[in-house]
C-alpha cells in the first residue's frame, strides 16, 4: 500500500534524515546520468526529490504520483510539474520516455507486474530506468521511521529477476544509505563517514536502498526480408509457357552455320 504524500513530504523536507536521504540518492542518480540535456525525464512514486538537478536541461521533466498516495506541487519555486495518476495507468505516450526514475512506487504497489508493463510500455527503445527499493538486508527496511521500512523490501536477486521478466536489460546495480536510519544526532555527524566507508562493504551487508538501472533493448523482427520475399516466384505468372524462339529466327541460325 502507498505511503501518504503528506508523510513522505515531511520526511524528505522537514527531517534531518530524510534530507540527508534524499541527498545521497540524488547524487548517485546525477552520477549515472550526468548528462539529460533535451531528454523527457520522467518520475513514478515520490520521485521528485531526485528529480531536481534535471529541471534546468531536460526537454520536460514530469513528477507521477499514485492515487493512494496523493500528490502535491512540485516544484514549490517554478511550474508544476506533478500528476496525479494511476499505477498502472499513466498519461504518457507510448516510447516517449528517455529516463525513468522509480522510488516508493514498486514496492509499495499492489499491482507490481502491470507496474512494471507500463514503465516498459513509456520507454523509448534505448532507454533508461532506475529502480530504487528497499534493501530487504538493510537497516533502513527494517524501521518504520522512514518510508523505506513500509511495503515489500528486495534482495537483488529479486529484483533483478523480477526486471528481467518484464524484458528490461539490467546494466548496473548499487547501493546507497550506508547511514544508520537514525535521526539522533551522533549519527547525523557521522553520515558522511559511513557513506563514505559503506561503498567498501558488499552490497547485500550494507546499503538500506538498491539502486538498478536498466535499459529497454527492442529485438530485431524475425519475419522474412525483402531477400526471402524476392526468392520466391510470383504466383500471377504460374501456368505461363516459356518463350520458345520464333521459327524463321531458327533456320537462319542453321544456315549460317553452313
Amino acid at each position: 500500500m502507498h505511503l501518504d504524500v503528506l508523510d513522505l513530504r515531511n520526511f524528505y523536507y522537514r527531517s534531518a534524515l530524510g534530507r540527508a536521504a534524499q541527498k545521497v540518492i540524488r547524487d548517485e542518480l546525477v552520477r549515472l546520468w550526468p548528462d539529460c540535456k533535451g531528454q523527457m525525464v520522467v518520475g513514478f512514486g515520490f520521485s521528485v526529490p531526485l528529480l531536481r538537478p534535471f529541471l534546468k536541461d531536460a526537454r520536460r521533466v514530469v513528477g507521477l504520483m499514485p492515487g493512494p498516495q496523493g500528490v502535491m506541487p512540485w516544484p514549490p519555486d517554478g511550474q508544476n510539474v506533478s500528476v496525479l495518476c494511476e499505477d498502472t495507468l499513466w498519461p504518457i505516450e507510448t516510447g516517449h520516455v528517455d529516463r525513468l526514475v522509480l522510488m516508493h512506487g514498486l514496492e509499495t504497489t499492489e499491482h507490481p507486474s502491470a507496474l512494471l508493463d507500463e514503465a516498459w510500455r513509456v520507454l523509448g527503445p534505448g532507454g533508461r530506468a532506475v529502480f530504487i527499493v528497499p534493501n530487504r538486508a538493510g537497516l533502513w527496511s527494517r524501521s518504520d521511521a522512514t518510508p523505506f521500512g513500509y511495503g515489500r523490501p528486495y534482495s537483488l536477486s529479486q529484483l533483478d529477476a523480477q526486471l528481467r521478466r518484464h524484458q528490461f536489460v539490467t546494466e548496473r546495480t548499487m547501493s546507497a544509505l550506508y547511514q544508520p536510519p537514525s535521526s539522533r544526532r551522533l549519527w547525523r555527524k557521522s553520515a558522511g563517514f559511513f557513506e563514505k566507508v559503506g561503498h567498501n562493504i558488499p552490497m547485500v551487508a550494507a546499503g538500506g536502498v538498491l539502486i538498478v538501472e536498466v535499459s529497454k533493448q527492442m529485438v530485431a523482427p524475425t519475419r522474412p526480408g525483402l531477400g526471402e520475399a524476392v526468392k520466391k516466384p510470383l504466383r500471377a505468372l504460374e501456368g505461363m509457357a516459356k518463350p520458345q524462339p520464333k521459327p524463321e529466327t531458327a533456320r537462319t541460325s542453321r544456315s549460317s552455320e553452313t
